[in-house]
Protein backbone atom coordinates (compact mmCIF):
# COMPACT_ATOMS: atom_id res chain seq x y z
CA UNK A 1 0.00 0.00 0.00
CA UNK A 2 1.20 3.62 -0.24
CA UNK A 3 3.20 5.23 2.40
CA UNK A 4 1.04 7.63 4.26
CA UNK A 5 1.99 10.67 5.71
CA UNK A 6 0.44 10.96 9.42
CA UNK A 7 -0.57 14.74 9.30
CA UNK A 8 -3.94 16.68 10.04
CA UNK A 9 -6.27 17.05 6.99
CA UNK A 10 -8.03 15.28 4.29
CA UNK A 11 -5.76 12.26 2.54
CA UNK A 12 -6.72 11.23 -0.93
CA UNK A 13 -6.93 7.70 -0.91
CA UNK A 14 -8.08 7.13 -4.71
CA UNK A 15 -11.03 5.77 -6.24
CA UNK A 16 -13.14 8.49 -4.66
CA UNK A 17 -11.88 7.77 -1.14
CA UNK A 18 -10.96 10.31 1.67
CA UNK A 19 -10.06 9.98 4.83
CA UNK A 20 -9.45 12.86 7.42
CA UNK A 21 -6.74 12.30 10.13
CA UNK A 22 -6.21 14.21 13.75
CA UNK A 23 -3.02 13.79 14.93
CA UNK A 24 -2.16 12.47 17.49
CA UNK A 25 -4.76 10.35 17.50
CA UNK A 26 -5.21 9.93 21.24
CA UNK A 27 -7.99 11.01 23.74
CA UNK A 28 -10.49 12.71 21.48
CA UNK A 29 -8.62 13.37 18.25
CA UNK A 30 -10.26 10.91 16.27
CA UNK A 31 -10.31 10.60 12.42
CA UNK A 32 -13.56 10.72 9.85
CA UNK A 33 -13.67 9.18 6.24
CA UNK A 34 -15.48 10.36 2.90
CA UNK A 35 -17.13 8.17 0.06
CA UNK A 36 -17.79 9.85 -3.48
CA UNK A 37 -19.11 8.94 -6.54
CA UNK A 38 -21.36 10.05 -9.75
CA UNK A 39 -21.25 13.66 -7.78
CA UNK A 40 -22.55 12.01 -4.20
CA UNK A 41 -21.46 11.30 -1.05
CA UNK A 42 -21.11 9.54 2.17
CA UNK A 43 -19.54 10.68 4.98
CA UNK A 44 -17.69 8.66 8.04
CA UNK A 45 -18.13 9.64 11.75
CA UNK A 46 -18.09 13.66 12.72
CA UNK A 47 -15.72 14.86 15.05
CA UNK A 48 -15.73 15.94 18.94
CA UNK A 49 -16.65 19.59 19.06
CA UNK A 50 -18.12 21.83 16.23
CA UNK A 51 -14.99 23.53 15.94
CA UNK A 52 -13.17 20.41 14.58
CA UNK A 53 -16.18 19.09 12.49
CA UNK A 54 -16.45 22.25 10.34
CA UNK A 55 -12.85 22.52 9.53
CA UNK A 56 -13.09 18.95 8.47
CA UNK A 57 -15.90 19.20 6.24
CA UNK A 58 -14.32 22.45 4.92
CA UNK A 59 -10.97 20.27 4.11
CA UNK A 60 -13.43 17.55 2.33
CA UNK A 61 -15.24 20.31 0.13
CA UNK A 62 -12.01 21.59 -0.89
CA UNK A 63 -11.03 18.04 -2.14
CA UNK A 64 -14.20 17.12 -4.15
CA UNK A 65 -17.14 18.68 -5.41
CA UNK A 66 -19.38 15.42 -4.24
CA UNK A 67 -18.94 16.80 -0.17
CA UNK A 68 -20.78 19.90 -0.80
CA UNK A 69 -24.18 18.24 -0.11
CA UNK A 70 -23.36 15.20 1.67
CA UNK A 71 -26.41 13.01 1.06
CA UNK A 72 -25.62 10.37 3.68
CA UNK A 73 -24.06 9.77 7.21
CA UNK A 74 -22.63 6.76 8.81
CA UNK A 75 -22.02 7.32 12.50
CA UNK A 76 -19.64 3.91 13.60
CA UNK A 77 -20.53 4.16 17.34
CA UNK A 78 -22.32 6.71 19.72
CA UNK A 79 -18.63 8.22 21.31
CA UNK A 80 -18.80 11.67 20.88
CA UNK A 81 -15.64 12.19 18.98
CA UNK A 82 -17.32 10.26 16.15
CA UNK A 83 -20.37 11.96 17.01
CA UNK A 84 -20.79 15.40 18.37
CA UNK A 85 -20.74 17.01 14.96
CA UNK A 86 -23.69 15.55 13.40
CA UNK A 87 -25.83 18.99 13.33
CA UNK A 88 -23.20 20.71 10.93
CA UNK A 89 -24.27 17.94 8.28
CA UNK A 90 -27.39 19.23 7.51
CA UNK A 91 -30.20 17.38 5.06
CA UNK A 92 -28.12 14.54 5.77
CA UNK A 93 -29.47 11.49 6.37
CA UNK A 94 -27.80 9.84 9.32
CA UNK A 95 -27.36 5.88 9.80
CA UNK A 96 -26.28 3.97 12.73
CA UNK A 97 -26.79 0.40 14.32
CA UNK A 98 -29.99 0.14 16.57
CA UNK A 99 -27.65 -0.34 19.87
CA UNK A 100 -25.33 3.25 18.40
CA UNK A 101 -28.85 5.10 18.54
CA UNK A 102 -29.87 3.87 22.01
CA UNK A 103 -26.53 4.93 23.73
CA UNK A 104 -26.26 8.32 21.95
CA UNK A 105 -29.58 9.06 23.49
CA UNK A 106 -27.95 7.52 27.08
CA UNK A 107 -25.11 10.23 26.68
CA UNK A 108 -26.28 13.76 24.88
CA UNK A 109 -23.51 16.39 25.03
CA UNK A 110 -24.97 18.84 26.92
CA UNK A 111 -24.49 15.67 29.79
CA UNK A 112 -20.60 16.32 28.89
CA UNK A 113 -20.57 19.60 28.75
CA UNK A 114 -22.04 20.25 32.34
CA UNK A 115 -19.61 17.80 33.82
CA UNK A 116 -16.82 19.82 32.14
CA UNK A 117 -18.07 23.12 33.33
CA UNK A 118 -18.53 21.17 36.63
CA UNK A 119 -15.26 19.50 36.51
CA UNK A 120 -13.43 20.24 39.68
CA UNK A 121 -15.98 19.63 42.07
CA UNK A 122 -16.47 16.09 40.60
CA UNK A 123 -13.48 14.12 41.99
CA UNK A 124 -10.52 12.75 40.50
CA UNK A 125 -12.30 10.79 37.35
CA UNK A 126 -13.77 13.79 36.22
CA UNK A 127 -10.21 15.99 36.54
CA UNK A 128 -8.39 13.16 34.71
CA UNK A 129 -11.05 12.96 31.83
CA UNK A 130 -10.75 17.08 31.92
CA UNK A 131 -6.91 16.57 31.64
CA UNK A 132 -7.09 14.74 28.28
CA UNK A 133 -10.23 15.78 26.93
CA UNK A 134 -11.74 19.23 28.46
CA UNK A 135 -8.93 21.29 27.33
CA UNK A 136 -8.87 20.29 23.88
CA UNK A 137 -12.14 20.48 22.81
CA UNK A 138 -15.58 23.22 23.48
CA UNK A 139 -18.44 21.04 24.19
CA UNK A 140 -20.97 24.03 24.75
CA UNK A 141 -23.70 24.40 22.04
CA UNK A 142 -23.51 21.09 20.84
CA UNK A 143 -27.11 19.50 20.22
CA UNK A 144 -28.16 15.63 20.37
CA UNK A 145 -28.29 14.81 16.85
CA UNK A 146 -29.49 11.27 16.60
CA UNK A 147 -29.83 9.13 13.65
CA UNK A 148 -32.31 9.05 11.61
CA UNK A 149 -31.61 5.12 9.81
CA UNK A 150 -31.00 2.39 12.06
CA UNK A 151 -30.26 -1.03 11.45
CA UNK A 152 -29.19 -4.37 12.87
CA UNK A 153 -26.42 -6.81 11.71
CA UNK A 154 -25.80 -5.62 8.00
CA UNK A 155 -26.84 -2.75 5.56
CA UNK A 156 -25.92 -1.96 2.07
CA UNK A 157 -25.74 1.43 0.71
CA UNK A 158 -25.05 2.88 -2.62
CA UNK A 159 -23.01 5.78 -3.30
CA UNK A 160 -23.54 6.94 -7.02
CA UNK A 161 -22.80 3.82 -8.76
CA UNK A 162 -20.71 1.90 -5.61
CA UNK A 163 -21.71 -0.24 -3.09
CA UNK A 164 -20.76 0.43 0.88
CA UNK A 165 -21.68 -2.47 3.56
CA UNK A 166 -21.79 -1.16 6.83
CA UNK A 167 -21.31 -4.46 8.99
CA UNK A 168 -22.51 -4.04 12.72
CA UNK A 169 -20.10 -5.88 14.66
CA UNK A 170 -20.60 -4.89 18.26
CA UNK A 171 -21.02 -4.88 21.20
CA UNK A 172 -16.91 -4.63 21.42
CA UNK A 173 -15.42 -1.07 22.01
CA UNK A 174 -19.17 0.48 22.46
CA UNK A 175 -22.41 -1.39 22.50
CA UNK A 176 -23.26 -0.64 18.58
CA UNK A 177 -19.95 -0.94 16.69
CA UNK A 178 -20.15 -0.83 12.83
CA UNK A 179 -17.55 -0.88 10.08
CA UNK A 180 -17.83 0.69 6.52
CA UNK A 181 -16.88 -1.75 3.63
CA UNK A 182 -16.15 -0.23 0.26
CA UNK A 183 -15.76 -3.42 -1.59
CA UNK A 184 -14.90 -1.76 -4.92
CA UNK A 185 -11.84 0.27 -3.50
CA UNK A 186 -10.60 -2.42 -1.00
CA UNK A 187 -11.12 0.26 2.05
CA UNK A 188 -12.56 -0.15 5.05
CA UNK A 189 -13.46 2.48 8.12
CA UNK A 190 -13.58 0.92 10.97
CA UNK A 191 -14.40 3.47 13.73
CA UNK A 192 -12.90 2.76 16.56
CA UNK A 193 -12.49 -0.89 16.35
CA UNK A 194 -8.85 -0.09 15.24
CA UNK A 195 -7.25 2.44 16.97
CA UNK A 196 -3.60 2.26 15.00
CA UNK A 197 -0.56 2.51 17.30
CA UNK A 198 -2.90 2.97 20.41
CA UNK A 199 -4.28 1.33 23.35
CA UNK A 200 -7.89 0.68 22.49
CA UNK A 201 -10.81 0.96 25.26
CA UNK A 202 -13.02 -1.91 26.20
CA UNK A 203 -15.59 -0.52 27.19
CA UNK A 204 -18.10 -3.06 26.07
CA UNK A 205 -16.78 -5.78 25.19
CA UNK A 206 -17.52 -9.24 24.57
CA UNK A 207 -13.29 -9.25 23.64
CA UNK A 208 -14.44 -12.12 21.53
CA UNK A 209 -16.47 -9.83 19.27
CA UNK A 210 -13.90 -7.30 18.81
CA UNK A 211 -11.45 -10.63 17.84
CA UNK A 212 -13.84 -11.49 15.57
CA UNK A 213 -14.05 -8.33 13.93
CA UNK A 214 -10.38 -8.04 13.35
CA UNK A 215 -10.98 -11.71 11.70
CA UNK A 216 -13.72 -10.34 9.22
CA UNK A 217 -11.52 -7.29 8.37
CA UNK A 218 -8.87 -9.77 7.81
CA UNK A 219 -10.82 -11.73 5.52
CA UNK A 220 -11.81 -9.20 3.12
CA UNK A 221 -10.25 -7.77 0.13
CA UNK A 222 -8.52 -5.01 1.58
CA UNK A 223 -6.05 -2.74 0.72
CA UNK A 224 -6.65 0.78 2.48
CA UNK A 225 -7.63 0.40 6.47
CA UNK A 226 -9.03 4.15 8.21
CA UNK A 227 -9.15 3.68 11.50
CA UNK A 228 -11.02 5.37 14.45
CA UNK A 229 -7.59 6.98 15.76
CA UNK A 230 -4.15 6.96 14.53
CA UNK A 231 -2.26 7.15 10.78
CA UNK A 232 -3.64 5.45 8.06
CA UNK A 233 -2.37 1.70 7.50
CA UNK A 234 -3.25 -1.94 6.43
CA UNK A 235 -4.55 -5.20 7.10
CA UNK A 236 -1.10 -5.43 9.19
CA UNK A 237 -2.36 -2.66 11.88
CA UNK A 238 -5.88 -5.09 12.05
CA UNK A 239 -3.54 -7.73 12.80
CA UNK A 240 -1.44 -5.28 15.68
CA UNK A 241 -5.17 -5.14 17.04
CA UNK A 242 -6.14 -8.47 17.04
CA UNK A 243 -2.69 -9.38 19.12
CA UNK A 244 -3.14 -7.13 21.62
CA UNK A 245 -6.87 -8.23 22.24
CA UNK A 246 -5.50 -11.69 22.64
CA UNK A 247 -2.40 -10.78 24.59
CA UNK A 248 -4.36 -8.65 27.32
CA UNK A 249 -7.06 -11.52 27.15
CA UNK A 250 -4.86 -14.15 28.27
CA UNK A 251 -2.68 -12.07 30.46
CA UNK A 252 -5.49 -11.00 32.28
CA UNK A 253 -7.25 -14.24 32.79
CA UNK A 254 -3.77 -15.47 34.30
CA UNK A 255 -4.11 -12.30 36.97
CA UNK A 256 -7.60 -13.23 37.34
CA UNK A 257 -7.35 -16.97 38.26
CA UNK A 258 -4.44 -15.67 40.60
CA UNK A 259 -6.86 -13.68 42.80
CA UNK A 260 -5.15 -10.48 41.54
CA UNK A 261 -7.63 -7.22 41.46
CA UNK A 262 -8.18 -5.46 38.27
CA UNK A 263 -5.63 -2.07 39.12
CA UNK A 264 -3.14 -4.41 40.66
CA UNK A 265 -3.12 -6.52 37.35
CA UNK A 266 -3.87 -4.06 35.16
CA UNK A 267 0.02 -2.70 36.13
CA UNK A 268 1.27 -5.94 36.62
CA UNK A 269 0.89 -6.46 32.89
CA UNK A 270 3.91 -5.86 30.74
CA UNK A 271 2.88 -3.57 28.13
CA UNK A 272 6.46 -3.71 26.15
CA UNK A 273 5.59 -5.43 23.09
CA UNK A 274 3.36 -2.24 22.59
CA UNK A 275 6.19 0.26 23.21
CA UNK A 276 5.49 3.53 22.22
CA UNK A 277 1.38 3.42 21.62
CA UNK A 278 -0.45 5.94 23.13
CA UNK A 279 -2.69 6.13 25.87
CA UNK A 280 -1.52 3.09 27.69
CA UNK A 281 -3.55 3.65 30.74
CA UNK A 282 -6.30 2.61 29.08
CA UNK A 283 -4.97 -0.79 30.39
CA UNK A 284 -7.24 0.22 33.62
CA UNK A 285 -10.22 -0.20 31.01
CA UNK A 286 -9.48 -3.10 29.58
CA UNK A 287 -8.43 -5.05 32.24
CA UNK A 288 -12.17 -4.15 34.38
CA UNK A 289 -14.40 -5.42 31.62
CA UNK A 290 -12.30 -8.71 31.09
CA UNK A 291 -12.69 -9.12 34.91
CA UNK A 292 -16.04 -8.56 34.55
CA UNK A 293 -16.51 -10.69 31.61
CA UNK A 294 -14.76 -13.70 33.86
CA UNK A 295 -16.97 -12.90 36.26
CA UNK A 296 -20.01 -12.97 33.84
CA UNK A 297 -20.86 -9.73 35.54
CA UNK A 298 -23.70 -7.78 33.26
CA UNK A 299 -23.75 -4.42 34.90
CA UNK A 300 -22.34 -1.54 33.37
CA UNK A 301 -18.93 0.01 33.63
CA UNK A 302 -18.56 2.86 36.21
CA UNK A 303 -16.88 5.04 34.24
CA UNK A 304 -16.10 7.70 36.61
CA UNK A 305 -14.48 5.02 38.52
CA UNK A 306 -12.53 3.79 35.71
CA UNK A 307 -11.28 7.63 34.82
CA UNK A 308 -9.71 8.23 38.46
CA UNK A 309 -8.03 4.99 38.00
CA UNK A 310 -6.50 5.87 34.81
CA UNK A 311 -5.27 9.24 36.02
CA UNK A 312 -3.93 7.24 38.84
CA UNK A 313 -1.83 4.99 36.37
CA UNK A 314 -1.38 8.09 34.06
CA UNK A 315 0.33 10.22 37.06
CA UNK A 316 2.54 7.31 38.11
CA UNK A 317 4.28 6.69 34.43
CA UNK A 318 4.88 10.59 34.28
CA UNK A 319 6.53 10.59 37.75
CA UNK A 320 8.22 7.46 36.82
CA UNK A 321 8.98 9.37 33.41
CA UNK A 322 10.46 12.49 35.28
CA UNK A 323 13.39 10.41 37.21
Amino acid sequence: MASWAYRKGVHDLGRGCYAYLQPDGTWGWSNSGLVADGGESLLVDTLFDLKCTREMLAGFRAATPAAQRIGTLVNTHSNGDHTFGNQLVAGAEIVASRACAEEMRQRPPEQLAAMMRNWQALGPGAAFFHEVMGTRFDFEGIALTLPTRTFERALELRVGGKEVRLVEVGPAHTGGDVVVYVPQDRTVFTGDILFAGGHPVLWAGPVGNWIRACDLILGWEVETVVPGHGPITDKAGVRAMKRYLEYVRDEARRRFDAGMGYEEAARDISLAPFAGWTDPERILVNVDALYREFRRDKAPPDAMALFAAMGRYHAERKAQAAQ
